[in-house]
């Protein structure tokens, strides 16, 4: 386990906040004993948040009751040591809506709600889809900018106009320019979370609180100790930590999707019992594993 600071009073959802897995079976079948198993060993490795069900989670390929039923696991596993906080957003704003009403009641600590994607609403049509969501609860909401993803970003005009929302409290920024971010953190007392796991140090000089990871899966405790160097203003530190996560972010983020990546190395942990992911996802190949061993060489790890 690793030993960490006092999260910080001021931040509603950590600081170090892994994009959680949904674990399967063989045969595809939710396991829950496993997304338990996952969230307690990423507390215990310094995570004081979890998003469940996030695009890393496979929302997409998720049914209802089966987000909620992870919910419910994370909660009940690591509900006391650290922030629960549940991937709800649809590119449907009625089913947003639905769902993060059943997640409230779950016990989670917040919602992530990324943009609507596919529909390729308008900024003001965003806003709405947003302020609806947010307004259909009591939870704080972290928005998710990813126009990757997407294909429409929030603009920071729209940002800066829903973070006047009560509930609307943080943003995972993964839209990789900067120039929009200083606007918002200029503008905003947002929580501003790098949403791009090689962003982190450069993000938190301007401001943001932490990350919102994939990587964090395989490397927490470097992840910890980044973002509490950074909040420490240990620059040389922070630095150094930044490039010693540099194979562990290449081996995870630049070669396969990132839900494909971690499931296949928390296997070859023995953190997963399985590598398993849903359609239209499929497993790495082994050219593809390879590339993926050679990065964590390069971090010092081999199996």
């Amino acid at each position: 386990m690793i030993e960490t600071s006092a999260p910080r009073s001021d931040v509603t959802f950590g600081t170090v906040v892994p994009a959680m897995v949904t674990p399967f079976t063989e045969d595809g079948s939710l396991d829950l004993d496993a997304a338990q198993k996952l969230a307690t060993h990423l507390v215990d490795e310094g995570a004081d948040g979890l998003v469940v069900t996030g695009t890393t989670g496979e929302t997409s390929t998720l049914l209802d009751e089966e987000n909620v039923a992870m919910f419910e696991a994370v909660v009940e596993a690591v509900g006391d040591r650290a922030k629960v906080i549940a991937g709800t957003g649809m590119n449907d704003t009625g089913h947003s809506v639905h769902l993060s009403q059943m997640a409230a009641k779950t016990g989670v600590d917040g919602l992530l709600l990324v943009t609507p994607y596919y529909n390729k609403p308008n900024q003001a049509g965003i806003k709405a889809h947003f302020e609806t969501i947010a307004s259909s609860t009591d939870l704080p909401v972290m928005l998710y900018d990813i126009p990757g993803r997407s294909a429409m970003p929030i603009h920071p005009e729209t940002i800066i106009a829903l973070a006047e929302h009560p509930n609307i409290v943080a943003l995972k920024d993964a839209k990789s320019d900067f120039q929009s971010t200083t606007l918002v953190a200029a503008r905003t007392d947002l929580d501003i979370y790098s949403g791009e796991d090689g962003l982190t140090m450069p993000l938190m000089s301007l401001g943001a609180v932490g990350v919102v990871s994939v990587t964090a899966h395989v490397a927490p405790g470097l992840y910890r100790r980044l973002v509490d160097a950074m909040h420490a203003g240990d620059l040389a530190t922070a630095r150094a930590l930044h490039f010693e996560l540099d194979p562990y972010q290449r081996a995870v983020m630049t070669h396969i999707q990132g839900a494909v990546s971690v499931k296949t190395i928390l296997q070859w942990q023995g953190i997963l019992p399985t590598s398993v992911v849903r359609l239209p996802l499929v497993q790495a190949t082994e050219d593809e594993q390879t590339i993926i061993r050679a990065d964590l060489a390069e971090a010092g790890l081999s199996w």
